[in-house]
């Protein structure tokens, strides 16, 4: 099993190294554009490996070709917004990182199953699948994972229990389209609803949503890394030890939730043929109201990939 990692900044770095370090792959690659970067980041891993115990199976490179006939790629290659930065700038900009990425990505692993980070999310996702021309199965977004991590962290912070106690799930879209599920969320088995009243459900589904920002706004530079590369090794894993493992991931929809022709954030069971299934949530009226709705907004923006050619 060869994954390879594009970007090596923070959130490709850290990926790759929890690849490695649960030992999710034979063989773990980072390229970037920048010379000498991923291989030396890849050393600094690799001497790691007597204290932490893992076989050092990691290499750095900024050719294409030394990542052909991987099973998995990871996308993280972009640019963040910027102040001052339009969403249609950050778009332009990271259109064009992830055709040239996907489109030499794809021709040395025409098999691979495509995980896109870059963001924005979904549409870089959509993109990824029509730059590849791969089957729309094997290309997939990450980002439902990381939202239902944190928004498990900060029900069990407000909560006061271990995150491990605590059931939730996020669909719809990375951001101020992220779908709730409150009647889907459970502490140490009870209903979260039963818990804690409307006002501070909506609180922590805010934050949730927000989440991103408040990093980047206690750091001051840079963004989050730690839960996004946390994320990106959970999907790896399903799919790498083809475990049918149900995770909320950005997914081409086929009719499922009356959603048809569009990539939107759904819960997809993962295994070595990459979205192995849809699974169909029992959704009441209001959460299928704001999973379409959200599914109608990616499919607006994604048509803004069109005009910028």
């Amino acid at each position: 099993m060869r994954v390879t990692v594009v970007g090596s900044g923070f959130v490709g770095a850290t990926a790759a190294m929890r690849i490695v370090q649960k030992g999710l792959a034979d063989d773990v690659v980072m390229i970037d554009i920048v010379e000498d970067l991923p291989q030396g980041l890849a050393l600094d891993m690799m001497e790691s490996a007597p204290i932490e115990g893992f076989e050092p199976n990691v290499r750095g490179t900024n050719y294409y070709a030394d990542t052909a006939g991987s099973d998995v790629v990871v996308i993280t290659a972009g640019l963040p917004r910027q102040p001052g930065m339009s969403r249609m700038d950050l778009l332009g900009k990271n259109a064009g990182i992830i055709r040239d990425a996907i489109g030499k990505v794809a021709a040395g692993s025409a098999r691979a199953i495509l995980i896109v980070v870059t963001n924005p999310l979904d549409e870089m996702t959509y993109l990824a699948a029509e730059v590849s021309g791969f089957p729309k199965q094997r290309v997939m977004g990450m980002a439902g994972v990381l939202d239902s991590s944190r928004l498990r962290y900060f029900i069990s912070e407000g909560l006061g229990v271990s995150p491990a106690r605590v059931e939730a799930m996020t669909l719809g879209s990375h951001g101020e389209s992220m779908v709730p599920l409150p009647r889907h969320a459970k502490v140490e088995g009870k209903p979260l609803a039963e818990l804690v009243d409307e006002a501070t459900l909506e609180r922590l589904y805010q934050r949730t949503r927000d989440a991103g920002a408040e990093i980047v706004a206690l750091l001051k530079k840079g963004s989050a890394y730690y839960a996004p590369s946390a994320a990106i090794a959970q999907m790896v894993n399903a799919i790498a030890g083809d475990t049918n493992e149900v995770l909320p991931v950005c997914a081409w929809c086929t009719g499922q939730y009356g959603i048809d022709g569009v990539y939107v954030g759904v819960p997809a069971r993962l295994g070595r043929a990459g979205v192995e299934e849809i699974v169909e949530l029992d959704l009441n009226q209001e959460e299928l109201a704001a999973l379409r709705t959200a599914a109608e907004g990616i499919r607006a923006k994604c048509a803004d990939l069109a005009k910028l050619g």
